[in-house]
């Protein structure tokens, strides 16, 4: 029976001191409230409305049992303890519609950002994880021993079917392992997917065949319907090819889940586009950090994702890359930097950070003290506007990652490779 009036919800969630069990999903909020709430008051409300709460008193045992708990504030932060039986543990779209839903449109808060996830064993074990992951990247590139390369082909719109393979073959036989689509390049009138993962795929095999080397392809296959997006897997698969893109953000959690559910069959790698997600986490007052669209990634089962680099154009420097190249990697992620919480991934395969974002050779001694050699290393305007062309630029590339990879400086490499001395010359080393 309902209770006539309105209620505190520090009354009813702030649990001050309690001690969250192993099988409770933690969440860290950054909590900017309204000049007329209390703190406390603001905390407590996240709390309700991400869980069982409402604006009056309604009676349910069950809603009572399952009740949301603040248990620690520290500053602008609230930590907040979640029961498991609160969620459909297999699905995070129920999940991040409870602790990531309506709690941002309050008028308690000026500013809300969940910070960090703490998932449980038991939500970590209901997901599958990447089915290849980054063993299983290496094995089928058969790269070991230095960082990956990727390109990502420019101008990212506007070539025609066949200029667009021709690029991607001038790479390939600069010695780029692979090449992508950019993420807003999918079926338009004047690139059809079909024709051009087929014609790029074929010219892949042509520069297997004449390198010796393994070669790849990240078809972005992102569309309207997961329908579609499984029928365009399938033509990758019929054509020879290795991989998928997504758009991992704008496809949402549900395609992505369906999509690794149909590339496992196929045996297609996922690789995930970030595009979008900057209107989430770059705000440091409101909105959802990084890390957690990382944390989601890797449970519901990309191979490998963006991250950022730590010297390109995009935003987040070197130790944001560090904490995300963990989050991604390590079989578990104890707290450090901005870590907030230990996070086992227990069965979880590792996935493979992509950094991308504005690089060019000058940054390859940097993109290996802070990602290390288990990464991509992806260049677009760093391979294709080299002065010799995409081949060029690719044979660049490759120069200095197998110079980083046997700790040779870019200068000492540029002496042996004119296409590094060239790429130097246009956009100097970056210094780290």
């Amino acid at each position: 029976m309902a209770k006539k009036g309105a209620i505190s919800y520090a009354d009813e969630y702030l649990r001050l001191g309690y001690d969250p069990g192993d099988d409770e999903l933690l969440c860290a909020f950054k909590v900017t409230p309204r000049d007329d709430v209390p703190m406390d008051e603001a905390a407590a409300a996240v709390a309700a409305e991400s869980s069982t709460g409402t604006w009056t008193d309604v009676d349910s045992e069950v809603a009572e049992r399952l009740k949301a708990r603040v248990y620690k504030m520290d500053g602008d932060m609230v930590y907040v303890a979640y029961q498991p039986g609160l969620f459909e543990i297999s699905s995070m779209p129920n999940i991040l519609s409870s602790v990531a839903g309506n709690v941002f449109g309050m008028k308690a808060v000026e500013g809300l950002r969940l910070e960090d996830i703490r998932f449980p064993k038991e939500i970590v074990d209901a997901f599958p994880g990447p089915y290849y992951g980054l063993p299983g990247v290496r094995e089928r590139m058969g790269i070991y021993g230095r960082a990956m390369s990727g390109s990502t082909i420019k101008p990212k719109i506007g070539l025609t079917t066949e200029e667009h393979a021709q690029v991607c073959y001038e790479t390939w036989m600069g010695g780029t392992d692979t090449v992508k689509d950019d993420e807003n390049l999918g079926s338009q009138d004047f690139n059809n997917f079909y024709d051009r993962m087929a014609r790029t795929l074929e010219l892949l095999h042509k520069a297997e065949a004449e390198t010796g080397e393994k070669k790849g392809y990240w078809a972005n296959l992102t569309a309207a319907t997961v329908d579609e997006m499984a029928k365009r897997a399938e033509c990758i698969k019929e054509n020879g090819g290795m991989f998928a893109m997504v758009d991992y953000v704008t496809v949402g959690y549900t395609g992505v889940a369906s999509l690794r559910q149909i590339t496992e069959k196929l045996g297609l790698i996922i690789h995930a586009h970030r595009a979008m997600h900057a209107a989430f986490d770059r705000i440091p007052y409101h909105g959802i950090e990084y890390r957690v669209i990382a944390k989601t990634a890797r449970l519901i089962g990309v191979d490998h994702i963006h991250t950022g680099t730590g010297v390109g154009k995009l935003e987040g420097g070197p130790q944001e890359m560090r904490e995300r190249v963990a989050l991604l990697r390590d079989p578990v992620t104890k707290p450090f930097g901005g870590v907030l919480f230990e996070q086992d991934w227990g069965h979880i395969k590792p996935v493979a950070p992509v950094a991308s974002g504005g690089l060019h050779p000058g940054h390859v001694t940097a993109l290996y003290k802070i990602f290390g050699k288990d990464a991509y290393f992806a260049f677009g305007g760093g391979i294709h506007g080299h002065p010799g062309g995409s081949r060029a630029g690719g044979r660049a590339v490759r120069a200095a990652i197998e110079a980083g990879a046997q700790g040779i400086s870019l200068e000492q490499a540029a002496k042996e490779s004119r296409e590094l001395r060239e790429a130097l010359d246009l956009w100097a080393e970056v210094k780290f």
